[in-house]
C-alpha cells in the first residue's frame, strides 16, 4: 500500500495519550488557579484585617486628641479658678480701704491701700509674676522706650527715668517697662 501524501509515515500520538497530556496540563493549571485564588482570598482577608487596626488606630488617635483638648482646657480653667480665688482677699482689701474713705479715716485708707498693693504683688508673686528691672543700659527686648532725653549723671542709652513698670513670668514679657532713655548732650 501506497501512502496517499507520499513520505514517511510519521504517526502523531494516539488522541488518547495526547488528551490525557492536555487533562493533566488542565488540572496541573486548575490547582495552580485553585491556589492563586487562596493566597488572593488570604491577602485580601490580611488586607482587610490591616485596615481595620489602621481604623481603629486613627480612631483611637482622634479620641486622645479630643480628651487632651478637653483636659487642656479643664486645667486652664481651674487655673485661672486658682489665680481668682488668690486675688478675692485683695478685693476685700480694696473694699475695706473704700470704706475707711468715706468715713475720712485718711490714715486708714492709706494703710488700706498699701496692704492691698502688697497682697496683690503677693499673688502676683505666687504666679511667678517678676517685675522687670528698669535701671541700667535699655533692652529693647523688655524695655520700651517712650522718649529719649538728656540726663545728667547718666551714661547715655541707660534708663532714666521708668513712666510704667513692666512685668514677666519666666521668659515671657508680659508687659514691657516704659522708660524714658537718657540720649547724648549735645554740645551746643
Amino acid at each position: 500500500m501506497t501512502e496517499p501524501h507520499g513520505g514517511d509515515e510519521r504517526r502523531s500520538p494516539p488522541l488518547e495519550e495526547h488528551d490525557a497530556g492536555l487533562l493533566a496540563d488542565a488540572e496541573q493549571s486548575s490547582a495552580s488557579a485553585d491556589e492563586l485564588l487562596a493566597r488572593l482570598q488570604d491577602a485580601e482577608r490580611e488586607r482587610d484585617e490591616v485596615l481595620d487596626n489602621l481604623r481603629r488606630v486613627a480612631a483611637d488617635f482622634d479620641n486622645y486628641r479630643k480628651r487632651v483638648a478637653r483636659e487642656q482646657t479643664q486645667i486652664l480653667a481651674r487655673s485661672g479658678e486658682r489665680v481668682v480665688a488668690k486675688l478675692l482677699p485683695v478685693l476685700d482689701d480694696l473694699e475695706r480701704a473704700l470704706d475707711a474713705a468715706e468715713h475720712h479715716e485718711e490714715v486708714k485708707v492709706l494703710e488700706g491701700v498699701r496692704m492691698t498693693k502688697d497682697a496683690l504683688a503677693a499673688v502676683l508673686a505666687s504666679e511667678g509674676v517678676e517685675e522687670i528691672a528698669a535701671d541700667g543700659p535699655f533692652d529693647p527686648h523688655v524695655h520700651e522706650a517712650l522718649m529719649a532725653q538728656p540726663a545728667e549723671g547718666v551714661e547715655p542709652g541707660h534708663v532714666v527715668h521708668v513712666v510704667q513698670r513692666g512685668y514677666r513670668i519666666g521668659d515671657a514679657v508680659l508687659r514691657p517697662a516704659r522708660v524714658v532713655v537718657a540720649e547724648e548732650r549735645s554740645e551746643g
